[in-house]
Parts: structure tokens; sequence; C-alpha cells
């Protein structure tokens, strides 16, 4: 019955995905954000309507994860996951399933193809709402194939529900006992794939803070954000990574035009900018990475102004 009930809900969500759901026309900020938690995903709402789920116990996936991310008006921004064949790409599904943050070689382990685990320990903050905002704070473990472990991830995350769309806050502190190391993969950093109908083979486009646009052209370049974006239910829709200026270097873009941007800062090699890079971090030093996701929706041909957003983003963070 529990499988079956599952398997009901995710026929649900996708439903929801492909034919959008409205919110109407007044302002966000008026409809309430909750959090309900269950034994294996957190579920975001405003309103009555799902915006998110943050998945952290995936059998599938060794890694928790965003999937069936939407906007405020109700459109998925996220590939169907999992991805629903003769609808969606079908490449990569175990390790594209939303918004994610994973490694291809964390001290010779790779987490983003699955070989290693990220296991959810604890909420330290229990999951909360207040003001617009969804907020927890989460403890994770790097466990190598071997089941040592390589370090601890303590997991800060927030919401913001603002009048021109969603903000997300990411800040990931990686701490060990004993020295460990960020390798240099293409696959390295924070990722998103896009609903497929905002994909560049199927009509959209990415542009980024420098003025480049298409994936051919960013791919392999640092900027302060890249947006992919394209249109669903006649609105255009977006999802743009922010990346701090804070952090140790710069990002640079791993894009795609079957609709994927990963911000890397450690794949230097891999992304043609110069030598084989290896950061380590000592025995009980802390490493921080600072991101943001802006999901936006808006009317097709008004323009877009992000950098106002990356500012906010900066600013609060």
């Amino acid at each position: 019955m529990a499988h079956m009930l599952r398997l009901l809900s995710l026929f649900l969500i996708t439903v929801v995905g492909l034919m959008g759901v409205s919110f109407g026309e007044s302002n966000p900020l008026d409809n309430e954000l909750t959090i309900e938690e269950l034994s294996d995903r957190l579920v975001i709402r405003l309103g009555e309507e799902e915006l998110l789920h943050y998945v952290f116990d995936d059998s599938s996936i060794r890694r928790p994860y965003f999937a069936h991310v939407k906007t405020v008006q109700g459109n998925q921004v996220t590939r169907n996951h999992p991805p629903i064949k003769g609808i969606d790409s079908t490449d990569h599904t175990t390790m594209h399933p939303g918004i994610w943050m994973a490694f291809g070689d964390l001290s010779g382990e790779d987490f983003w193809r699955n070989q290693g685990s990220v296991d959810h320990v604890r909420f330290m903050d229990k999951p909360k709402v207040g003001a617009s905002k969804a907020v927890f704070t989460e403890e994770k473990c790097y466990t190598a194939s071997d089941g040592s472990e390589i370090c601890k991830e303590i997991f800060r995350w927030k919401l913001e529900v603002l009048k021109n769309g969603l903000l997300m806050s990411w800040e990931s502190t990686f701490k060990s006992d004993r020295n460990f190391f960020f390798g240099d993969q293409e696959e390295m950093g924070l990722g998103v794939r896009v609903a497929t109908p905002m994909s560049e083979k199927s009509g959209g486009g990415l542009v980024d803070s420098e003025g480049r646009s298409g994936a051919k052209t960013i791919w392999s370049n640092s900027a302060s954000w890249c947006d992919y974006r394209g249109e669903k239910h006649d609105r255009s829709v977006g999802i743009t990574i922010f990346c701090h200026p804070n952090n140790f270097r710069p990002s640079w873009m791993h894009a795609r035009n079957y609709g994927l941007v990963v911000a890397n800062p450690f794949g230097r090699k891999a992304m043609g900018k110069g030598k084989k890079s290896q950061w380590v971090v000592q025995a009980n030093e802390s490493f921080v990475l600072r991101y943001g996701v802006w999901i936006h929706d808006t009317v097709i041909g008004e323009e877009i102004d992000i950098d106002p957003t990356y500012q906010k983003y900066i600013q609060s963070n």
C-alpha cells in the first residue's frame, strides 16, 4: 500500500509539473509558506501549492537534492524526476535530479556518479518558516565506497519569496579531523537541470553576467551568474545560479544545451583554464562555498534585470 501511495504521489507531481498551476495574480507575499517533514524529504508549499521537494534519503541517488521545483506561478523549472520517456530527455537520470551540489572527485571518490554516498545525519536546526522565508540547517556525512568518512558538511539553506520570484541561498561548510581534497573534473559544484522545454535544444537560452549567450560560448568561462530560461505555458521562466564573490575562487560554468549548468570552482584543467587543480582542506579547518539560485517567471517579452536580484543576494548572505 505504501508503495502504491508513493507511485500515486509521483504521478500527481508529474501531472502538476506538466499542466502548470496558477497561484493567481495576487502578490506571492500574501501566501503562507509551510514545510511538511516526511521520512525521506521535506515538501515546501506556498499556500496550497507545492513549490519544491528536498529529498534527503534516496537509494538510487545517494546524495540530497531538490526536485519538482516550481515558480510561484506554478511552472516547473526543473526536469521531471524521474524523467518521463517521450516528454523529457532521459540522460543522466540518477545524476541530474533538479538542483544539487555534488563532486566527481572528493579525495578520489566520485559522489557525482553515486559511487560514494552523501548521508543525511540530522537537521541541526529544525526546518521552519516565517515572514515569507523557509530555513533549515542540515548535517551531512560524505562516506566513501569503502565505508570510510571523508568529511562532514553543514548545509545552511534559506528560501525567500520575493515579488519577482524565489531566491534560494545555499551555504555549505566542509570539515574533517583529517586532510581531504577537492579534485579537478567538469562535474564539481552546484548544478541545475532545467525542465526539458527550457533547454537550449528545445528553444531556450542561456546568458551570463559577462554578456555571453549560448551554452557553447558560456562553457568553461567564469561569471558572477548564469541564467537558463525558456518558455512554458505562455510564460518566460528561468533559473539563475548566483556565485558568491567570497568563494575561494570564481566558478567556471559547465553549461550544456540539453539543459544543464554547473557552477564549478574546482575544475581548472577540466575547464581548460590552466594546470590541474587540487584544493586541499587541512584537518580541523573549515571550507565554505556559497551560492544562490533565483527562480523567476514573467510575461513573455518582459525584460528581466538579473543584477539587482544578484546584489540583493550578496547583501543578505
